[in-house]
């Protein structure tokens, strides 16, 4: 994938078929905002590190309508709307309902909570379920985020999901309006349920820009992959940045986690297919039965909003 370097030494990318351009390495809006899970961070603390991180060159900024029941939103917006940070940053965050009304009412909490008029990416949610495809165009989200774009309001529309990659090619089959998709990208996937092999390639094919998460199986430092590996996640973060994406979300926490990140971003070079297919062997036993992306083969990092959605017990 074509690479160019900002300014700021770190490298970007072409958003999809758009003539946007997007660091290589996106802030992930949860973790942005906590230090460890479901405690909030110090609001001054946050600010400083999305403010780093603009000023050392990451510019795709990631968030979701229901992170923190809004708070991640909230603190984001605030710490964009100082000196024109807004318009820096390529901004995305999530939509969480499958409803024309719902959607309607997501849009404007974002939009709100961001202090914006308008969102560079709003993708759809957590499509985790096999009915989520179906709900999107039948209840009448869809119509909600055309009729968003068309109002300069969204920019792009795309949708995540970290469970199955038929879901993601169904997704993708429904319309050629997508501009980007969010799925897991890691050492582990290519042995199980791999997006990497069957819906990046669907995304290119179709122009849309795929993103990555999940790339160390869980948080930093504590993620299942790092602790099974044993290995610095510089070399699991280069790992994931050498696969065909444009950006790989990263759950930055604090200073020191931002200047990893930032390191391997300015001195990425991709890994060679020879130490690629090193690394993939090394796990390739262990990774067919999902025990290290929980994500995939347990209900342990389901939304209980989509939960609830769904009629389906809370996690």
């Amino acid at each position: 994938m074509a690479t160019q370097t900002a300014g700021t030494g770190v490298p970007r990318r072409p958003f999809g078929r758009a003539g946007d351009r997007v660091s290589i390495v996106t802030l992930g809006g949860w973790h942005s905002v906590a230090r460890v899970p479901f405690e909030k961070a110090d609001e001054s603390e946050s600010i400083r590190l999305m403010h780093a991180a603009i000023d050392e060159g990451i510019n795709f900024f990631d968030n979701a309508w229901d992170y923190h029941d809004g708070y991640a939103e909230e603190v984001m917006g605030r710490a964009l709307a100082m000196d024109g940070k807004r318009e820096r940053v390529f901004l995305m965050t999530k939509n969480c309902e499958r409803d024309y009304a719902g959607s309607v009412q997501n849009l404007e909490d974002s939009l709100r909570r961001l202090q914006t008029d308008r969102l560079d990416l709003w993708m759809f949610h957590e499509c985790n379920y096999d009915n989520d495809p179906d709900w999107i165009f039948e209840r009448g989200a869809m119509r909600a985020a055309l009729e968003a774009r068309a109002a300069g309001k969204v920019r792009y529309i795309g949708f995540t999901g970290h469970k199955d990659p038929r879901i993601h090619t169904k997704m993708l089959g429904k319309t050629r309006d997508w501009d980007a998709s969010l799925m897991p990208i890691n050492v582990m996937d290519a042995q199980y349920r791999s997006f990497l092999n069957e819906v990046a390639p669907a995304c290119h094919e179709m122009g849309a820009a795929p993103i990555g998460m999940k790339g160390f199986g869980g948080g930093w430092p504590n993620g299942r992959i790092l602790e099974r590996m044993g290995l610095d996640p510089r070399e699991l973060l280069r790992f994931n940045l050498s696969q065909p994406v444009v950006s790989q979300v990263v759950g930055i926490k604090d200073m020191a986690q931002l200047k990893v990140a930032v390191e391997v971003a300015r001195g990425f070079v991709p890994m060679s297919e020879e130490e690629q297919d090193a690394l993939l062997d090394s796990v390739k036993t262990e990774a067919g039965d999902g025990r290290y992306e929980t994500f995939k083969s347990t209900n342990e990092h389901d939304g209980p909003h989509h939960r609830k959605q769904h009629n389906f017990a809370v996690a």
